[in-house]
């Protein structure tokens, strides 16, 4: 028995379809990286305005007491 010529059970390509399964993928690939760096910048952007109202309370906190020392002569 005889194999069937590869033209024969070969399907027809079309290059429209490979290009859009390229751009579908680098997509999805652009979006992943887009979403871990968003993540990583909200990391950041977190620690920082935690760092900034733990100064501010820290400043609240120093001038709370020098206002109480004021007040009752400690």
């Amino acid at each position: 028995m005889a194999s069937p010529a590869p033209d024969e059970t070969e399907l027809p390509v079309d290059p429209e379809t490979i290009e859009l399964r390229y751009r579908y993928h680098r997509a999805r690939r652009r979006a992943r990286v887009n979403a871990r760096q968003e993540n990583r910048l909200a990391q950041y952007r977190f620690y920082i305005l935690l760092v900034l109202l733990m100064a501010m309370a820290g400043a609240f906190l120093i001038g709370s007491w020098h206002e109480v020392q004021r007040l009752f002569g400690i």
